[in-house]
């Protein structure tokens, strides 16, 4: 049996965009499975009394973020243009993952998204971005109809309940096993437990 890491993820997470596109080829390199669970942070923020990100309630840090991403885009050669509007509405982009059901699939629309978002600063709850990103994943256009899907829209309020129930409180999150790591400075070390499951 391939051992496993969960990986959840918010497209409004800046950091989550880190994860994404260097996940699958750190996992890979210890024979690690990658699942890709999109969730939404806004209900687990809201349950702490937030009613926008952190990085925009407390400026400072939301500074300190925009130069950290600037810095470490830069070491990984990634590009990197802050969106005008954040945080972006990824519920759309949520729900189209969510209707994917191949995990490698996910994984390449995932990163469609998050290179649109924070590589060219579009706006990834517009349909017409959305549907480039399902192009760029290799996906037919036709899965846009999926987002108004009553059974696609459920999956993703259960997931967010699970990821709530999980303990996750921010994104990126790893889970392996009952074990859950947060950040994306933490992802090496979800995968060195897991290689050792």
């Amino acid at each position: 049996m391939q051992r496993r890491i969960q990986f959840w993820f918010e497209f409004a997470s800046t950091y989550s965009y880190l994860s994404a596109m260097r996940i699958e080829r750190a996992a890979a390199q210890h024979n690690i499975a990658v699942e890709w669970h999109p969730f939404l942070l806004g209900p687990i923020f809201a349950a702490q009394g937030w009613d926008n990100s952190p990085f925009n309630i407390y400026p400072a840090k939301g500074r300190y973020m925009w130069r950290d991403m600037e810095r470490l885009t830069a070491q990984r050669g990634l590009p990197f243009l802050r969106p005008e509007l954040f945080p972006q509405n990824g519920l759309k982009a949520a729900r189209l993952t969510s209707a994917i059901e191949d995990q490698d699939q996910k994984g390449r629309f995932a990163r469609a998204v998050y290179t649109a978002e924070f590589a060219h600063g579009q706006n990834v709850s517009d349909d017409a971005v959305l549907i480039d990103c399902l192009k760029v994943a290799g996906l037919s256009e036709s899965l846009m109809d999926r987002i108004q899907d009553p059974e696609i829209k459920t999956a993703l309020i259960e997931q967010t309940k699970t990821a709530q129930a999980n303990g996750l409180f921010g994104a990126p999150s790893f889970l392996v096993g009952d074990e859950l790591f947060w950040g994306d400075d933490r992802l090496d070390d979800a995968i060195q437990l897991a290689a050792k499951i």
